[in-house]
């Protein structure tokens, strides 16, 4: 393996800082939003545009809260979101360090929109921890897109048979290993080594 690809969010990220809950699971008492009508205003209209680049984050956003929050900023709203959804798996972070002093490339491999993407590189320090982001706004193609994976393999210069991937979600394991990675699901809690195994005894 010369390269190992991670996901972000439910492997490398967990969540509010402090407890490791959902994001948005103190939305209406600290923004006074609901959930649900963020996720049916902008989550099911917007996001499938804003998550492979087609469409910015902000504009959208700041036109969907006119209509369900008037009283909130964009600008305030990706604050909040950015913030509490940045709990580091430290011990994975740890592990993936060493793996790097042995000479394996790391990138992180991600479905997220332009602002978060620079938001964990820079102001969460991971640009000190891989060598790269590849993501899906600016590939083009969201996971499990095969296209992800083909723009993702071209980004690393390598062959897909010596790229590793770990990731939470089934189907883009499946999807990795129908393009010739070697991909392991990852579990919450678990160790890096003993997930890598899987690698050398693919299910």
């Amino acid at each position: 393996m010369k390269v190992l690809m991670v996901d972000v969010d439910g492997v490398l990220i967990h969540g509010r800082p402090a407890d490791g809950l959902p994001l948005f699971t103190y939305l209406e008492r600290d923004l006074g939003l609901r959930l649900d009508l963020l996720q049916r205003e902008f989550f099911q209209t917007c996001w499938a545009d804003i998550i492979v680049g087609r469409e910015p984050l902000e504009p959208s956003l700041a036109k969907d809260l006119e209509k369900i929050a008037p009283h909130l900023s964009a600008a305030t709203m990706i604050d909040y979101w950015f913030e509490n959804d940045s709990r580091l798996d430290l011990t994975l972070l740890e592990d993936l360090a060493a793996l790097r002093q042995s000479g394996v490339t790391l990138f992180l491999a991600t479905n997220q929109e332009h602002r978060r993407a620079r938001h964990l590189m820079q102001q969460l320090g991971l640009n000190a921890h891989f060598d790269d982001i590849l993501y899906s706004a600016a590939l083009g193609h969201r996971k499990p897109s095969p296209d992800f994976f083909r723009l993702a393999t071209g980004r690393a210069g390598v062959q897909p048979g010596e790229i590793g991937f770990i990731d939470d979600i089934e189907e883009n394991i499946e999807a990795a290993r129908q393009f010739g990675w070697n991909a392991a699901q990852w579990t919450a809690g678990a160790r890096l080594h003993e997930t890598l195994s899987a690698f050398s005894h693919p299910e």
